[in-house]
Order: structure tokens, then sequence, then C-alpha cells
């Protein structure tokens, strides 16, 4: 099974194949009881479970609700390899991901006992194998049933939902549910299965770090080894044709290259992002022992919280150059972790930069994502925030979940610190805040609640680790001492305008950066329809089971009426949300980059779904963007123009975030809905590079003569922006006849679209054509007359008629027009 080699060569083998799973104890249904079924290894018990028939896909109507028996099971996985002895002093059995609670048995000898799925389980089976056929069973407990009785054990703490005790068990806390996610509980080998065999000694821990300097650039490499003797040994270390070995006979060693000539990394929009291989070698003598390759870019980074006249900024600078955040909270993409793989970050990543986005936060709630996500973060340019995986809860300081907690945050900070796109770790997601705001300590009762995580234990394993990267104890964050979700301090959460109060409330808001906030919207109508196979009344029992968030339905019809009437039809109902999504999108985000540089970032609850779900993403469980997502874009693009209300007056605000200034003309007109100039006026403009650019509205185009009946159309070259004065349901608008053409431009389809009056926030529900289609032009507002044209791509051949259907060609109009 293991590949020999020259003497002391490592050898590795895949241990994925010919596994089974069965379950052991628990509520199992008579179907599934006794029966032992094929298992996917990386894999989990619910993946095998549908690929086997024996359960309903939980993504599709109330389903998750027959499968919760899953987390009340004991599972038993098995398989037997082969191994022929082949001279190597060890063997080690390495088990990247076990989630969670269990035992693992080489021949019927227990390896040991495991409980945190987030760390690297390691075991010397030196000794244990057989010449022949080898038998591995690893037997997972009940996630609910060990979570429930811990947390008793370690005493009940405070959490979000207290049927779910997350804080007391190392598994993903979405995993148990959440505001946005179903409850899977699931068990699984869920990252790969290997056996290594070496000898005389392996590398054990590679910590690189690659920082700029006048002259190029620097890479300092710790190594930790494990070994059999104390025999002198080479450790070397190349990148970008610069080197340096050192000899040792200890466990510790340390080396420094200087390069010359490397060029700087930059996130996407400020430079190019070039990346450099360093290897690390282990060597005896001429036999090449072990090694190991990172790619690395050269970077500084810093976060400036000097205090000024307005409070404490958090503002981001990479090699010294001021980065207004244009940001997206990241939760796992699938509900079932293992059906992410390259090409799925890829996509999604992808949408991410299509969106302009500039930095992911990898949200504390999930899992310190694989390999190949920050990967690609490196070469997209997409800056990455890691949390901590702590989220919204009490934890223990119980001595036994510290040092696993440790141990999980040594495994990935060691793995993933030397990215050049990670740029701040973070201690948890609203823990402080927590404690502070929301009435923990009666329930504390005196005990600690996991500060000691945050101000202790986290920053002296950066300092070890990764001493290059920044960190905060948590977000919300406030340096100084100050309440932890401060308005005018550090990163702010922004929750109380979903939860009580309109969108336009986002500008009372002067936040110095904003780490949270968002609104939500329904998935795509394909999507909705693909899970959710009965009555699709927002108040029906299968629309209820795809919308996690307490009373989330009725909050987005109290968020609508301030801007549309009800809906009375399903169609309309799904508009009339994912457009008051977009617009509460479009709102925040232009608002707060109005502020700039006194606010210098906003991160969006949240990019992406892990199912089919109404929630706060602005692309949907399975990947199709909402127009949410196409007015995220328009807010981050490089160069904006936006009207803002300033006091009783109106101000036009420019934002540039180019490395050139921005010069041109500014034309105002003052309109009314069939197009008719009612003032008019153009401004000689220059916006500074990264720089942002006030001018107010002179009364006679900020104040209409018919409200319902006039907007405010600002152009600024290629920028463009509309400022109605009157909410839609308080409005004059029409419903349009649209004046539609289209042309097939090789696989694809350009569409014109030319209405008779004027149209306000117009979409095409493409995925209503072919579930396939996209369109590359999200929501848009045209003038009697004026064209758009939107290139739909994916959905084959179509006529006018077709993508002018009402329920495809969508506007505000349609919820308003009488």
């Amino acid at each position: 099974m293991t590949s020999a080699g020259p003497p002391g060569a490592p050898a590795s083998h895949p241990i994925h194949e010919g596994w089974t799973v069965r379950a052991v104890r628990g509520p199992v249904p008579s179907g599934v009881a006794g029966r032992e079924v094929p298992a996917t290894v990386p894999g989990c018990v619910h993946t095998d479970l549908l690929d086997a028939g024996l359960i309903a896909d939980p993504f599709v109507d109330d389903n998750e609700a027959l499968t919760r028996w899953v987390g009340l099971t004991d599972w038993e996985y098995r398989t037997a390899f082969a191994w022929v002895p082949d001279g190597h002093e060890r063997q080690h059995l390495v088990f990247d991901g076990l989630d969670t609670v269990g035992e693992v048995r080489l021949n019927g000898d227990l390896l040991g006992e495991v409980d945190n799925m987030h760390r690297t389980w390691r075991f010397d089976v030196t000794g244990r194998l057989r010449a022949g056929a080898n038998e591995l069973v690893v037997a997972f407990r009940s996630p609910l049933d060990h979570a429930a009785r811990r947390s008793l054990e370690l005493g009940m703490l405070p959490n979000p939902y207290p049927s779910a005790p997350f804080h007391a068990i190392r598994k993903m806390v979405a995993s148990f549910g959440w505001d946005w996610g179903l409850s899977t509980a699931t068990s699984g080998l869920w990252r790969p299965v290997t056996l290594e065999s070496w000898s005389t000694a392996r590398l054990d821990r590679v910590l690189v770090e690659a920082t700029p300097t006048p002259d190029g650039g620097r890479v300092r490499v710790r190594v930790r080894l494990d070994r059999t003797d104390d025999r002198p040994l080479t450790v070397g270390l190349v990148v970008a044709g610069a080197g340096a070995q050192a000899s040792t006979s200890g466990t510790d060693v340390e080396l420094d290259v200087e390069v010359a000539g490397v060029r700087r990394w930059w996130p996407r929009g400020y430079g190019e992002q070039p990346l450099y291989d360093a290897s690390v070698t282990l060597a005896d003598g001429e036999h090449l022992l072990g090694s190991v390759q990172r790619r690395v870019g050269f970077r500084s980074v810093a976060w400036d919280t000097t205090p000024d006249a307005h409070g404490t900024p958090f503002a981001l600078r990479v090699n010294d150059q001021p980065v207004w955040v244009k940001g997206v909270n990241w939760i796992p993409d699938d509900a079932f972790l293992t059906r992410v793989d390259r090409a799925r970050y890829r996509e999604r990543l992808l949408q991410a930069v299509d969106a302009n986005v500039n930095l992911v936060r990898v949200w504390g709630g999930g899992i310190f994502e694989s390999d190949d996500f920050y990967e690609l973060c490196d070469e997209l340019g997409l800056l990455t925030w890691q949390d901590f995986l702590m989220a919204c809860s009490a934890y223990s300081e119980d001595a036994a979940l510290v040092a696993s907690i440790e141990a999980e945050s040594r495994d990935n900070l060691a793995r993933i610190g030397h990215h050049a796109s990670l740029v701040l770790l973070n201690g948890s997601n609203e823990n402080v805040q927590g404690y502070q705001d929301w009435g923990w300590q009666r329930m504390l009762d005196g005990r600690p609640w996991g500060a000691r995580y945050y101000d202790t234990l986290f920053p002296a394993l950066v300092a070890e680790l990764t001493p290059t990267i920044p960190y905060i104890p948590s977000s919300p964050f406030s340096p100084g001492g100050e309440p932890a979700n401060a308005e005018v301090h550090g990163a702010t959460h922004i929750w109380d305008l979903w939860n009580e109060r309109d969108w336009l409330d986002f500008r009372a808001y002067r936040p110095r950066f904003v780490t949270e906030f968002g609104w939500q919207g329904p998935p795509a109508w394909t999507t909705l329809t693909d899970a959710v196979h009965g009555e699709l009344a927002p108040e029906s029992v299968l629309m209820e089971a795809h919308q996690k968030a307490r009373w989330g339905n009725h909050k987005l019809l109290a968020g609508l009426l301030p801007h549309f009437p009800v809906p009375r039809t399903v169609d309309d109902w799904h508009w009339a949300m994912q457009l008051n999504q977009a617009l509460a999108v479009l709102c925040a985000f232009g608002w707060f980059r109005s502020l700039a540089p006194h606010n210098s970032g906003a991160v969006i609850w949240q990019l992406n779904d892990c199912w089919p779900v109404i929630s706060w993403a602005t692309i949907d469980g399975a990947g199709r963007p909402k127009p949410a997502w196409y007015a995220m874009r328009d807010a981050f693009a490089d160069r904006v123009v936006r009207v803002q209300p300033d006091g009783d007056d109106l101000q036009v605000v420019a934002g540039n975030d180019t490395a050139q200034p921005w010069t041109g003309t500014v034309r105002l007109r003052r309109l009314t809905y069939d197009g008719t100039v009612r003032a008019e006026l153009f401004l000689a403009a220059t916006v500074p590079a990264r720089g942002t650019l006030r001018l107010r509205v002179a009364s006679n185009l900020s104040v209409p003569a018919d409200p319902a009946d006039e907007v405010l159309v600002v152009e600024f070259d290629e920028a463009q922006d509309h400022w109605f004065f009157a909410e839609p349901r308080d409005s004059a608008l029409r419903l349009p006849r649209w004046d539609v053409a289209v042309e097939p431009d090789g696989d694809d389809q350009l569409v014109r679209v030319t209405p008779d009056v004027l149209v306000r926030d117009a979409f095409a529900m493409v995925d209503r054509l072919a579930p396939a289609a996209r369109v590359d032009t999200g929501l848009f507002t045209l003038l009697p007359g004026e064209t758009a044209v939107l290139r739909v791509a994916g959905a084959g051949e179509f006529d006018a008629a077709t993508i002018a259907r009402p329920d495809v060609l969508r506007c505000a109009n349609q919820l308003v027009a009488r």
C-alpha cells in the first residue's frame, strides 16, 4: 500500500476506500436500522444516507425535521486497508478532520478518543499495523446528546439557542442551526485520512512569514521536527532564487532569507498579486526526508486605531496604503461541508470579485476553511479576515475545553498564517458584546464566560505563531475600553434596523467601520421553487421551514411597508422582498461610503448561503445572485456618485477608489416622470485619487414641485444615480409598455429594453427562462425612451415576448401602479 523510495524517504497513502457506515444506537428508522451502507470519505452521514436513498433531501420542503434523528444517533464508520512493511521506522494515522465526538480503533485496539472537528488528530500506530489486512473503525457518539450532557457538566451558559448548546462541543456552531441555517448535527470523517510512514525525522510544523523590505522581502521559517534520534539533519529554505540551510540535532530550527527584487502583493483594485513559492526541505545527507511548499506574498498590514476628534477609527492599511474595505461576511457554502470543493470556492469567490468586493470575513460560527479558500483569496487579491471559532455565546474556561480550543487554534494558525490575503484574526463573534449588553451576568452567576480566550490565549498564540497578523478580541470591537458596539469607536454591528426599524435609518448612523449589517430577501424564484414543492405563501408551513429568523417573514413585511404596499400574490411578494433587500443594501453601502474617510469600510451580512433559505445573503444557496448582489456591485464600483441627505438639503457625493484623480462634469437634472426637465445644472468636478467629493445641491434642484412625480438624476461620466422625492408607494409610477429586441451574440442573447414611461428599479429574473441563466445587468432605472442592454447567458434562445413577460421583466412600478 505505501510507496517505497530511497532510504528514509517518507511515504503516505490516503485511506478513503472501502468505508461503510451504520447506525449503532438512537432513534433510527426501521428502514435504516441494521443496514451498513457505503460511505464516502471525506464525507458525512447525511450525504451517505442521501446517496443510499435512505433519507429525503433536508434542503427540500420540511425534510430537515424528518432527519433530526441523524444527530441523535451514534454512528460507526469502518474500513479495511492493506499494509506491507517497507522498512520505515514510524507509521502514523492522520485524520485531518473528525466530526466530532467518538473513538478510533485499529484492529480492535483503542487509539484514542476524539472530541474536536476543527483540529488534526495524529496517532502513532508503529507496531500496531499487521502485514496484510488492517481494520480501522471510527465510532461517533450523538453530537446532540453529547453537547447537552457536556453543557450540564460545564454549567449551563448563555447562548442564543438554548436547545442547541453548541458552546459545549467543538463542532461547527452553525451545524446546530442558525437564523439562516438548518440544523444538521451530522457526523463523519470530513477531511482526509492518511497513513504516513517515515524514518529518522519528519517536518512536524512549518511556520512561514513573508515581509517586505525596501529592497525586496524577507522570509522567516520556523520548523519543528518529530524525530527518532539526534543525528545531524539539514533543514533548507528556497524562495525566489534565494536560499539558506541549517544543520541541527534538535527539534527546532529557524531560517531567514533576504530576497531581492520581489514585488509587493496588493489587494484587488490596488495592484497585482505576485506570489512566490517557498520550499522547505528536511534531509539526512543526500536523502530527502520531507518537504513543504508554501506560496507567499510580500505585504505589510496594519489597522489604524489612533483616537481622533470623532472617536476611534478602524482603518486598514496595506503596504502603508489606506484601503476602504468593501467586504462580505462568509458562512460555509454548504451545510454539508464536503460538497464544497475548489471549483465551488472559485465560483463563489469570483462572484465576490465581480461584485467589486475586496475583503471576505470568515465568520466564527463556521470553520477554518480549506487551503483552497485561502489560496484562491491570495490569487484573486481578496483580503481575508478570519474569526476564531467562537460565536454569540459564553464559553466555559474548563481546562479540557481550553486545551481543545488551543489545539485547534495552533493547528489552523500554522496552516493558514502564511497567506498574503490574511489581514486580521478576530477572537470571537459578538461574545464581548454579549457579555456587556445581552444580560448574561445573571445566568453566569459570577462564573467565567470566555474572556480568557480573547484576552490571553488567542493573542498569545497569534504572537507566537503568526506575529505579522493583527489581532482583535471580538467583533464588534472598540479599542481603548469603550463599549464593544460603540458606533464611533472601532468596528460596529448594526442589527436594530432589520429587527425594529426602517432601512432608511442606516443614514442615522455615522460608524467608523461596520462589520455586520444587512437585510433579508428570498432566494431566486427557481431556487425557492426547487426547494418548496407545496404552498408558497410566506406563512405556509413549508415556507416557514425555509425562514429561520424569528418572526422573519413578519419583519420582512414591516420593513417593506414604508416603501411598498402589501403584496397580494406570491409572485409580487417574492419580487417585493427581493427588491426591498436590494434597496436596503444600496442605501446602507452608499451612506457608509459617503462618510469616507470618517468611515473606513463596511462588511455586509452576508455573501452566501448554505442551503435554499430566506436570508440576508446576496447569493442564494444555489449560487444564484439576488438583486441585492447587483446593488452591492453597484455600490462597490471603483467610481460612484450618490445623492445623500444633508440635513434638510441634498448633496452629491462622488467616491473615487482608483489611483488616479477623477475629473469631469457632473450633470444634475430635476425631471418629471414623463422626462420634462424642470431644472438642470452642470458642475466641473475633480475627485482626488482614493478620495471623496461632496457637492451641495441647489434648492431649485433639490425641492420638487410635485414629489410624487419628480426625480433628481445625477450623472458623472458613466456613474449615475436617481434620487426620488417620494417612496414608490406614494409616487405616480405607471405600468410600462416595453419595446424589447433580442439578438444572439455567440452563445448569449443581447436584450434591449426600452419603456414608454419612467421605470424604477427594473430587474430581469432570467432564471425563470432557464435554471442556469444569468444576466449581466441588475437593477436599473430608465426614463421614458431610454434603453438598457442586457446580456443573458445560459438561457438558450428565446424571443422578445418571453423575456418581456411581467413575471420575468420586473420593476418597482408593478408593485404600486394602479
